[in-house]
């Protein structure tokens, strides 16, 4: 099914390609490429007025996400009984707020810790989509 990817902010260049391709990757090493997904990148003004609305939290957030299919446990694949079922739903990117997360309160065991994790994902990504990928923060450690 398809990966509806927008952007909706000016305040982050974004590479949709590179974001497109990686989102697939992502889809396919869960077992979700058969569902439909949009991921849409905003800026901190549009997140926080979502997060207020929805979350009743008056900050930026690093994304929200609106499933589609109700009362699935974390990690479970929805079971559509209908053609029009296979959706995933939205998820929001604070693409804005992400980026000034990465540059600002970096402790360096946190980021040690996702250092391990972001090797973790990427090795089993790699392992079921017979890809190289490295993790953002490799060099670093």
């Amino acid at each position: 099914m398809s990966l509806a990817l927008r952007n909706l902010q000016r305040a982050v260049p974004l590479r949709r390609a590179l974001l497109r391709q990686r989102l697939q990757a992502v889809r396919g090493a869960l077992g979700v490429q058969a569902f439909d997904l949009g991921v849409v990148c905003v800026d901190n003004r549009k997140i926080q007025q979502m997060n207020r609305v929805y979350r009743e939290q008056d900050t930026p957030t690093d994304v929200l996400s609106f499933p589609f299919h109700e009362n699935l446990k974390a990690g479970e694949i929805p079971q559509p009984n209908f053609p029009d079922d296979y959706n995933l739903g939205d998820i929001f990117l604070g693409v804005e707020f992400i980026l000034q997360q990465c540059k600002e309160d970096e402790d360096y065991y946190d980021i040690l810790t996702m250092y391990q994790k972001e090797k973790q994902v990427l090795q089993e990504l790699n392992k079921h989509m017979g890809t190289r990928l490295q993790p953002l923060s490799r060099g670093l450690f």
